[in-house]
């Protein structure tokens, strides 16, 4: 089908080395003058590396083979090892004399791995699919990597001086984890992090990234050349490149909103299990998901007022009112991502520890989380609340970067899940439930959430679920209400003076008071010119 490639010559066939280094045992290993030669044996094309004082032949398949640029002449090349392994099988440090030498060996190899993707029955033209592949459906992971391939969601990102601050933080003061040692980047983007592990000193940073940010990636780091040398940026997914040695430290950003959306972090445990060593260090360590109910009428009386668009018996001459109830319960299944007051909280927070050192992949394909909380206040509960925290276990300095309400906020902000009919509560009582992520092949989760409050009073230990309500809710499909108008009135009035700083849990919000005073007071400075 592709008669034009398939008729062209390649460029070159052999190459002269200044030395060959089997990398699986470089104090054995003569690192002797040597050629290089591309060569297609039944139908099967190889790389072959011949040193000239020795017998011995280094045979790659180029189906399989990977070449890392290591510096201007210095190119590391490895295969990947069977289904059983989990690193590569063989590897060879390769040394031009010139760069001349050098490019001319990378276009040629690159030429003949695209001359070996369009062969038929060719290895690498495979009916199986990556691990990556097998869970995750096309269209949302192209849609994935095209968002995080653009430079204004990375500068998003980057401009979260919270996330990007205490990443910063993290490396520089737990530089002893760092000097010295090997460190793989999981889902690199920009490369930020791989440039910080390296201004702390790493040996080498292997910045792992899928998107086209990679290229970008590439740019910025020899933009930058106190540490280019010692970062190379490969693009692919952890699910399928291979490594030519073990990793000391991880170093991610793989949180979503939830801490679990997006599913990174099942490929941050996955890259764990690849590519680090025993005793290596993972940065973060740990993740906590909090969560609390939350008492907000404004909220809940605005998810309601969109549904009734659907109320309209006559819209043009059509009644729209048989769409009203599955407009009401698609609005209720939305997420909301925004920052709210921590005082909307109506009960002390719990928290769900997530360790990615002990994580295993399939342990986030479901995630069951039993509620218990104690009502602080007497109230009508709207729904759950949560955020989280990571921490960066150091060996010197142990640091958390926190989502929390009232805290510095971040591009996650915190999430709400509203429901659609609210319990009444009172103090003291306690509020049981559940809340249940299932993942799914968008890359996010379907949650499940139940709140219920049990009997209070006198026989109240006789008695069982006194009200309960359940929702279910798509992360993938949010309401980022952080981007819409404030909801909140604000009243025009003096500041007032400093007051005492009061627990947060001693403050009670009574909304309907509120609004209603605000409702009655006189408007000021209105301009009645149009």
């Amino acid at each position: 089908m592709f008669p034009a490639m398939e008729a062209s010559p390649l460029k070159k066939l052999e190459f002269s080395l200044d030395s060959v280094t089997d990398l699986s045992s470089p104090s054995a290993s003569s690192s002797s003058p040597a050629v290089a030669t591309f060569s297609c044996v039944d139908g099967v094309t190889e790389l072959r590396f011949l040193q000239s004082d020795s017998t011995h032949c280094f045979t790659f398949d180029l189906a399989s083979a990977q070449l890392f640029k290591l510096g201007t002449v210095q190119f590391i090349c490895v295969s990947a090892g069977n289904s059983e392994e989990k690193s590569f099988s063989r590897g060879v440090n390769i040394i031009f004399g010139s760069d001349k030498d050098s490019k001319e060996f990378y276009d040629s190899f690159e030429e003949w791995r695209r001359k070996e993707a369009l062969v038929p029955g060719s290895s690498t033209v495979s009916a199986s699919k990556s691990k990556f592949d097998d869970k995750i459906e096309a269209s949302s992971a192209k849609m994935y990597f095209h968002y995080y391939g653009q430079l204004l969601h990375q500068q998003n990102m980057l401009q979260d001086y919270v996330r990007t601050g205490t990443y910063y933080a993290a490396v520089m003061e737990n530089r002893s984890d760092f000097a010295g040692r090997v460190v793989v980047d999981v889902g690199a983007g920009s490369g930020i992090l791989s440039m910080f592990a390296a201004q702390a000193g790493a040996k080498h940073v292997y910045a792992v990234e899928a998107s086209e940010m990679a290229e970008y990636a590439r740019k910025l780091i020899a933009g930058n050349p106190l540490f280019a040398d010692r970062i190379t940026v490969i693009k692919g997914k952890v699910e399928d490149i291979e490594l030519p040695e073990k990793a000391d430290v991880l170093i991610s950003e793989p949180m979503g909103t939830l801490l679990v959306n997006e599913r990174m972090l099942e490929s941050y445990v996955i890259a764990r299990d690849r590519f680090m060593s025993p005793n290596g260090k993972m940065f973060p360590t740990v993740g906590r998901i909090h969560m609390a109910p939350f008492s907000d009428e404004f909220l809940f009386i605005e998810m309601a007022n969109k549904a009734l668009f659907w109320q309209q018996q006559n819209y043009y001459g059509v009644d729209l009112t048989p769409l009203f109830g599955s407009a009401h319960q698609g609005y209720f299944s939305q997420p909301v991502v925004d920052a709210f007051d921590p005082r909307l909280l109506v009960a002390p927070p719990m928290f769900h520890t997530i360790d990615f050192t002990q994580m295993k992949e399939e342990d986030f394909y479901e995630i069951d989380i039993p509620l218990k909380f104690t009502a602080s206040m007497c109230t009508r509960v709207h729904g759950l609340a949560c955020w989280f925290d990571v921490l960066f276990d150091g060996s010197t300095v142990q640091r958390w970067l926190t989502t929390a309400p009232g805290a510095p906020t971040t591009h996650w902000y915190q999430i709400r899940c509203v429901l659609a009919q609210p319990i009444y509560v009172m103090a003291g009582q306690e509020i049981t439930g559940r809340l249940h992520l299932i993942a799914h092949s968008a890359q996010s989760y379907t949650i499940d959430l139940t709140l219920s409050a049990k009997m209070w009073g006198p026989g109240a230990s006789q008695g069982g679920i006194l009200q309960s309500s359940t929702c279910k809710f798509d992360l993938k499909e949010p309401y980022y209400r952080m981007s819409q108008p404030q909801a909140y009135p604000v009243a025009q009035e003096p500041p007032l003076p400093p007051q005492p700083q009061l627990n947060t849990q001693d403050i009670q919000i009574q909304n309907d008071e509120f609004e209603e005073e605000l409702l009655q007071e006189p408007p000021q400075n209105v301009n009645t010119q149009l």
